[in-house]
């Protein structure tokens, strides 16, 4: 049987998708509620979700309807390629010819689909160009963010009548195997699929629950209940813990109270507070901390100090501890690392008050530490002490050990044995007591409620005290340029604080924590409950056919053969994030909370189970001095082992589509190995850009950010070997034809490549196996082919093409190290870029990039896992980069040169250098001087300068020199077809980096 071809191995508005997902993630009060809800440590956008399993479900627009066939509509693996994807259904019914009689109108109701109103590419552009020249510019977007915005009755109307006609039915079966915080499946329960979501971490599952049965199930009307038992809970907390806080002005809402470390003084035995800096507030109005080491005292004194003279005189930012090494301001003398380490370990490690902060409607202020919050916080561990025996009696204290493990080193380095230990022992009494009153408020919501609805609002209640416990631990930070406490996971590890905030538990906490809660969960259901409504009485509810469970992914026991018609999944990546880990914080207090609520998602384990999740943790493998890549293969293996699972619970028609962050080129060996082996054809890849490339900084740094979205289908064809010599010409010929069809689509940059490695893939998984002329030196057998290799073959056509392109179609031959230069300019788009991309560009032209590019050529420096472009200047040295040279290697040297002595010797020395060597008539000096002009970014800033100097100096050369080449583009502001109201480019719309954790 012939699959239907599907929409997104035809095409994808990548630039679309692309812009709106920067949009969505651009301002941190504007961010989906699924981020507020809990924190999870990985989550896709939902705009690429959405488009990513719309895609992957619709038909792909019949061809022959579409005569001749724009540029835009041919990216994708074409008919006549594979012989697997020809339009077998090519004479559409006469609605869907009505409802879309050209590609173009398809394209432009599946983009009103995925909830894309208008054109985000020009709009994101816009707001790049006011940001940089400081215009004040109208409100460029004239619609809501796309993932506000739910599908009309008329679109699921039309979306379920073209399901029907691919699929042959309306109720479609989606699964995702390893669903974590739930970006994926949420958008699928959003267009009414029937969702399996699976997830082995018991703490992703509960949050599943929570994201989406609950908000599918009960709507909006869940809110009601939550704030009237919320309430409840609220005011017994607060009964009980007000003792336990200092005294506050009548109308403050709350207060923070700022904490360092402290270890003994070596010389006086004094403490020593340790702080990496003692701001209180950055910015126009300064406030800091003011440390006194009386030596008459026996503790430091601190003081508070307003405005920026008496900041600049306190010099807060000399704390007293960096990089591990402390300075005692008793004596001044350094406290080495391992002495402090040896204080935490057994148990000297205290902690000092140093300043409090008090919060009042629309203001916070700071007042330095008194005699009664210190007699407040006292009372709270002699309490802690006196009630800890009947609480451990009831197993309501999380003693459990930390577990030696690639993050939780950081907490066992410095004495945190249990995970008690990770808060102080007033911030675990007020834990304690929020678990102890929500027990209290359980009993009276199972009372007074259904057993389900009994189950939603505890799960939602459970989730605050997650979040309580989050705000209010010693790896809590005072966030100084924003007045307030950053979450113990502002980072994806357990990052050691030197000084640490601590809320008020006693007022503040629980009611913030409540109203988050709460105001994500009627975000969530906002966005998922209108298509329940919508599909009543004409499909079972989505809710109803939606099944959240916990188990391994490489046994989905569940799902029969072949029963499902789209997995689409983000699986984890090597050992980017360690999710059990991490969650162990977390699943140590919500099994405590919620463990009698969901007993077949909580119940079993002391801690996280380790061993079955899909990670590279080398941790596990410590007894064996090759643990990196034990756990390397244990990764993959079982990766493989996930596959296997999805290969077989997919219909033989089905789509499984794969979503990845591109950081690392191993990834593609990877995967597409797992892939190929698990029984799978790899048929088209898509970049969609999470990160500018067009933005100030990125003219700096391109930090290669983008989902990748790998298309595959169920491999039918078996055959004998094939052999890899056999197949080079076909790869280069489809690496070519592709990468000119994307560059005609408008794809540029890394993105051009990376959209040959499906449809290059293609023909490797279509092949396997695929063996290679090397053979096993054990079995004198023949290797198989690594997808790389097929890869760098795709590098090399691409190369060859976009160098002729920035040439105007001449082809122009320099040499390999000039050509790395110039397409890594024309790749990257920036100074700084991923060394693994680097390696792999330098593969795909012959090169080495430690010898050749970094050590004897110095085009770019090291750093960390990136490489930075040096300037010609950077590069000097004596027969390479050097004026007083006759004779050069390579031609980037010698345009270097040029730049170089121009430079630092002005505009008459540079033309007598090039007029004694004659570089103003070498065509190929011209000629890369042309292309440098079109590779390099011409990014402006506020005065209109080039913001990369290489470009400003090119520029001044060509009209010293060759002023008849094309002069840099000129930078206008985009044009947006409809524009709204005024305001700053600051403010609305931003363009400032959020992190992947939850919003605040």
């Amino acid at each position: 049987m012939t699959p239907p071809r599907v929409l997104i191995e035809q095409w994808l508005p990548i630039a679309e998708i692309g812009a709106e997902c920067l949009r969505e993630r651009g301002a941190s009060s504007a961010l989906p509620p699924l981020y507020f809800l809990h924190v999870w440590w990985a989550r896709r956008p939902l705009t690429v979700c959405r488009a990513a399993i719309l895609a992957s479900l619709l038909p792909a627009y019949p061809l022959s309807l579409s005569s001749p066939v724009p540029a835009s509509a041919s990216s994708g693996v074409r008919d006549t390629e594979t012989g697997r994807h020809a339009d077998t259904k090519t004479d559409w019914p006469e609605r869907f010819r009505q409802l879309f009689p050209t590609f173009d109108a398809y394209k432009a109701w599946f983009l009103k689909l995925i909830g894309i109103h208008g054109d985000p590419v020009a709009s994101r552009r816009l707001l790049e160009w006011a940001a940089r020249t400081g215009n004040r510019i109208p409100n460029p977007y004239t619609y809501p963010r796309a993932f506000t915005i739910n599908p009309t009755e008329d679109q699921l109307q039309t979306l379920y009548e073209l399901l029907e006609w691919t699929w042959g039915t309306r109720e479609i079966t989606f699964c995702d195997p390893m669903a974590g915080g739930g970006s994926i499946p949420f958008e699928a329960l959003r267009f009414g699929l029937t969702v399996h979501a699976n997830e082995l971490n018991p703490v992703a599952s509960v949050i599943l629950k929570a994201t989406l049965d609950y908000p599918a199930r009960f709507g909006p009307s869940l809110v009601a209940d939550l704030r009237k038992y919320g309430t409840l809970w609220v005011q017994g907390v607060q009964k009980k813990l007000r003792p336990f806080y200092s005294d506050i002005p009548g109308n403050a809402i709350g207060a923070c109270y700022l904490w360092a470390r402290t270890v003994p003084c070596p010389v006086t035995g004094k403490p020593v507070p340790l702080s990496p800096n003692w701001w209180l507030r950055k910015g126009s109005d300064p406030v800091a901390v003011k440390l006194i080491a009386d030596p008459r005292e026996a503790r430091c004194r601190f003081e508070i100090v307003r405005g920026r003279a008496a900041c600049e005189q306190a010099k807060p930012d000399q704390g007293t501890i960096r990089r591990g090494t402390a300075v005692s301001p008793w004596t001044g003398e350094a406290i080495d690392g391992d002495y402090i380490k040896a204080e935490a370990q057994t148990g000297r490690m205290g902690q000092q008050l140093y300043a409090v902060g008090i919060k009042t409607p629309g203001d916070f202020t700071f007042r330095p530490p008194t005699p009664q919050d210190e007699a407040a916080y006292q009372r709270a561990v002699k309490e802690l002490e006196r009630r800890r025996p009947k609480w451990e009696a009831a197993g309501l204290v999380p003693t459990e050990p930390v577990p030696n493990g690639s993050k939780t080193s950081e907490p066992l380095r410095y004495g945190m044995r249990h995970w008690e230990e990770l808060f102080s022992p007033r911030q675990l009494l007020a834990h304690l007591v929020i678990l102890e009153e929500l027990q209290t408020v359980a009993q009276q919501v199972q009372r007074e409620l259904t057993r389900e609805r009994a189950a939603a609002v505890l799960t939602l209640l459970g989730l605050a005290a997650d979040k309580c416990a989050d705000y209010n631990s010693r790896l809590v930070r005072w966030h100084g340029t924003r007045d307030k406490i950053a979450n113990t996971f502002d980072r994806h590890d357990f990052s050691f604080k030197w000084s640490h905030g601590e809320f008020d538990a006693s007022r503040n906490l629980l009611p913030w924590a409540l109203d988050q809660v709460i105001d994500a969960y009627e975000g969530i259901a906002k966005l998922v409950y209108p298509v329940q409504e919508s599909l009543l009485g004409k499909v079972e509810p989505p809710v109803h056919r939606l099944r959240c469970t916990r188990g391994n992914a490489q046994s989905l026991a569940d799902l029969p053969d072949g029963s499902v018609h789209l997995i689409c999944v983000d699986p984890p990546y090597y050992a980017n994030v360690q999710y059990a880990e991490l969650s162990d914080f977390f699943y140590v207090w919500m099994k405590r909370s919620l463990g009698q609520v969901h007993p077949e998602l909580l119940g079993g384990f002391e801690v996280v189970p380790k061993d079955e999740e899909a990670v590279a943790n080398p941790a596990r493998f410590a007894f064996s001095k090759k643990k990196e890549e034990l756990a390397r293969q244990d990764y993959e293996n079982k990766m493989m082992a996930c596959f296997r699972e999805m290969h077989r619970v997919l219909a033989d028609d089905g789509v499984l589509t794969v979503m990845f962050t591109h950081k690392e080129v191993a990834a593609w060996d990877t995967l597409g190995t797992a892939l190929i082996q698990a029984g799978f054809r790899i048929d088209a890849s898509w970049p969609v850009h999470t990160e500018s490339e067009h933005s100030l900084h990125q003219a700096q740094k391109n930090a290669a950010a983008s989902t990748i979205l790998l298309v595959c289908r169920k491999r039918t064809k078996t055959s004998a070997p094939a052999w890899w010599d056999d197949l080079k010409g076909a790869v280069r010929q489809r690496a070519r034809e592709k990468a000119e069809e994307f560059e005609k689509a408008g794809i540029r940059g890394v993105d051009l490549y990376i959209s040959t490695f499906g449809p290059v893939l293609a023909i490797i998984s279509e092949n396997w196996p695929v063996l290679t002329s090397q053979t096993d030196p054990k079995t004198g057998q023949p290797l198989p082919l690594k997808p790389g290799e097929a890869l760098d073959l795709a590098r090399q056509e691409v190369v060859n093409l976009r160098k002729q392109g920035l040439l105007l179609g001449r082809s122009v031959q320099f040499d390999p190290v000039t050509d790395w230069y110039l397409m890594a300019w024309d790749a990257f788009r920036a100074q700084e870029f991923p060394a693994d991309e680097a390696r792999k560009l330098a593969l795909a032209l012959g090169l080495d990039l430690e010898r050749d590019i970094v050590r004897d050529k110095r085009l770019v420096a090291k750093k960390g896992a990136n490489v930075v472009m040096n300037l010609p200047g950077q590069r000097r040295k004596r027969g390479m980069v050097d004026p007083d040279a006759e004779t050069f290697s390579h031609l980037i040297d010698v345009v270097h040169t040029v730049m170089l002595v121009y430079d630092e010797d002005g505009s008459l020395a540079c033309q007598r250098f090039v007029e004694q060597r004659g570089l103003r008539s070498d065509s190929r000096v011209k000629a890369l001087v042309q292309a440098l002009l079109g590779a390099i970014p011409t990014t402006r800033d506020r005065e209109g300068k080039f913001l990369r100097p290489e470009m400003a100096t090119l520029a001044n050369l060509r009209l010293l020199f060759w002023d008849d080449l094309p002069a840099p583009k000129e930078e206008e502001p985009p044009q947006v077809a409809q524009q709204g109201e005024l305001f700053p480019a600051d403010e609305e719309e931003q363009l400032e980096e959020n992190e992947d954790e939850e919003g605040e």
